[in-house]
C-alpha cells in the first residue's frame, strides 16, 4: 500500500487564497472610489437644482404674482452649473415650482483585473421646490 504525497498542496492553496484576495481588494477599491464619486455627482446635482429653482422670475416674486418657472432658463442655469465638472445633463425638467435634475458621469475603475470593464456610469438625481415664505 503506498502512500499519496501532499507535496505542493499548501504551494496551491496560497495561490488561490492571493488570487481571491486581490479580487476582493479590486471590488472593494472600486466599490469605494464609485461611492465617493456618486456622493461628489449627488452634490452637484443638489446645487444644479438649488440653482435653478433660484432662477424663477423675479418680478412676479417680488410682484406677488404667481411665480414660475422658465424650464429653458432652469435649463440654462444647470448647464452653467454643471459646466467643468465632467458631468453630463441627462435631464432637467420643470413642473410648476419644481426643479429636477438627472446627471451623469464616466468613472474610470483604479483596478480593472482581467475580463472586468475598465469603466462604468455613476447617475444622480436631485430636485429642489421653490417655497416662498
Amino acid at each position: 500500500m503506498s502512500r499519496r504525497s501532499d507535496r505542493g498542496n499548501v504551494s496551491l492553496m496560497t495561490i488561490g487564497f492571493v488570487i481571491v484576495l486581490v479580487m476582493l481588494c479590486a471590488v472593494v477599491v472600486n466599490a469605494s472610489d464609485a461611492y465617493l464619486d456618486r456622493q461628489e455627482l449627488m452634490n452637484l446635482a443638489d446645487g444644479a437644482a438649488l440653482t435653478a429653482a433660484d432662477g424663477l422670475d423675479e418680478s412676479a416674486f417680488y410682484g406677488g404674482r404667481a411665480v414660475t418657472l422658465d424650464p429653458a432658463e432652469a435649463r440654462r442655469l444647470v448647464d452653467d452649473y454643471v459646466g467643468g465638472h465632467g458631468a453630463r445633463v441627462v435631464g432637467v425638467d420643470v413642473a410648476d415650482d419644481e426643479v429636477s435634475v438627472r446627471l451623469e458621469r464616466r468613472l474610470d475603475l483604479v483596478l480593472v483585473p482581467s475580463g472586468w470593464t475598465s469603466g462604468t456610469t455613476v447617475t444622480a438625481s436631485a430636485s429642489a421646490q421653490l417655497r416662498p415664505a
